[in-house]
């Protein structure tokens, strides 16, 4: 079974924009390409799980969410970074979901289809939501990067975070995950 990284895309990745729907209007971290590259270098499958609730709200069209996606992935691709698949919740909050985060459904999808041991993979975000995500998947680790909402998350709700990883960046998770990696293989 394959180890993998998954991440959430706004905020972590890219800069957060409010409800953001056009390819020109991505921002990627510096040198978030060379993590994911260090990751997929290191054996990990990479993932993009990403709740997309401006479609559920009317504000744009999956169309302009897969639009984005492309764009990004086109541009990652140019430092060697290939994603196994992105999984895109585009419902509103307040609508019935199968995948959207804190949801499991689509680690659990991924397991499936790509034989992912979720028990030694780890999830990556900026959110709560994104670190129950993993927990409820029964990750062996979830990170909290301090981009995006990390920051603002880890000051007001420390106390919810005691069994999260919490670094800088994405370049930062990418260190940590490789050395806790090469730890456990001694």
């Amino acid at each position: 079974m394959s180890q993998a990284v998954f991440l959430d895309r706004d905020g972590t990745l890219i800069e957060e924009r409010n409800y953001l729907c056009r390819p020109e209007d991505v921002a990627i971290f510096p040198g978030a390409g060379a993590a994911l590259k260090r990751l997929q270098g290191g054996g990990f499958k990479l993932f993009i799980v990403s709740n997309q609730s401006g479609v559920g709200r009317g504000y744009f069209t999956l169309a302009d969410v897969e639009r984005v996606n492309r764009h990004l992935v086109s541009e990652l691709a140019k430092e060697g970074v290939r994603f196994d698949k992105i999984y895109v919740a585009p419902e509103a909050p307040e609508m019935p979901s199968r995948g959207r985060k804190p949801s499991p459904q689509f680690l659990f999808d991924a397991r499936d289809e790509f034989g992912v041991d979720l028990a030694s993979s780890c999830m990556v975000g900026d959110k709560l939501i994104d670190l129950e995500c993993g927990w409820n998947a029964g990750v062996r680790e979830c990170i909290l990067v301090r981009t995006g909402y990390g920051a603002e998350l880890e000051k007001n709700s420390a106390g919810k975070l005691r069994s999260a990883v919490v670094v800088d960046d994405l370049a930062a998770a990418a260190d940590w995950l490789l050395k806790s990696r090469a730890a456990q293989l001694k």
